[in-house]
């Protein structure tokens, strides 16, 4: 169930009716080459297929015609490798070894910075985890590597909160803010609220609450969390 709301992007019209979009891609990843990409949108309860190429000497292009602005999924077969945001205008994907840069028009651009941030904050969080285990190996106090690790593990949370709040909070209007929403359920083991997803719902304006992507997730969350407390 929570794969699905991880993938569950809703459509989100935003005035471009007609537009024209162009993704251009380049891959430095060898095993990519003849493979096909595909952009995908959600539909009821199925994915499909809006648009698709074939990497050809690490290259892909597609292009068309966008009446709404998507919060999509490029995928790579049946595997989702990335979200991207399918608006008015050129589109860049670079892709290699180190992950998947999208970026070129405004909410890909935005989306990518966000996403740079978050991998950043990853990074340091990965480097604690070795750091406790470097202080266990070199004898330290068990209880001071507790605490001093605890501290680290804490403000690195708070920082990731800070930021993923503070992302939705300048999105709540368009299509990243109730995807990123939606995104921060996904690892859970079924739709509930966080006391940050409770936080962001409280501050949110009518227009984010009533999206029907975001309504359905806090509505399946609420009857879960209270089914929990009927049952304890």
């Amino acid at each position: 169930m929570h794969k699905l709301w991880f993938f569950l992007f809703c459509v989100l019209a935003c005035a471009s009716c007609g537009k024209k979009y162009k993704i251009e891609g380049t891959s430095s990843v060898s095993v990519l080459d003849g493979k096909m990409l595909f952009v995908k949108v959600p539909s009821g309860d199925k994915w499909v297929d809006i648009d698709s190429a074939e990497v050809i000497h690490g290259l892909f292009k597609m292009k068309g015609i966008v009446d709404s602005v998507v919060l999509a999924s490029l995928y790579m077969d049946e595997d989702c490798i990335m979200p991207l945001v399918i608006e008015p205008g050129n589109i860049d994907i670079q892709i290699d070894n180190a992950g998947i840069v999208v970026k070129g028009t405004p909410l890909n651009d935005c989306f990518n910075e966000f996403v740079m941030k978050k991998n950043s904050l990853d990074d340091r969080a990965y480097e604690v985890e070795h750091e406790e285990s470097r202080m266990i190996m070199d004898g330290k106090d068990l209880q001071t590597v507790h605490e001093e690790i605890s501290k680290k593990r804490q403000q690195l949370s708070d920082e990731m909160n800070s930021l993923v709040k503070a992302f939705i909070q300048d999105n709540y209007e368009n299509v990243l803010g109730p995807g990123v929403f939606i995104m921060l359920g996904s690892g859970l083991p079924c739709p509930l609220l966080t006391p940050l997803m409770e936080d962001i719902i409280s501050g949110a304006p009518d227009s984010f609450k009533s999206n029907f992507m975001v309504k359905a997730y806090v509505d399946a969350a609420r009857e879960n969390m209270e089914r929990m407390k009927t049952a304890d």
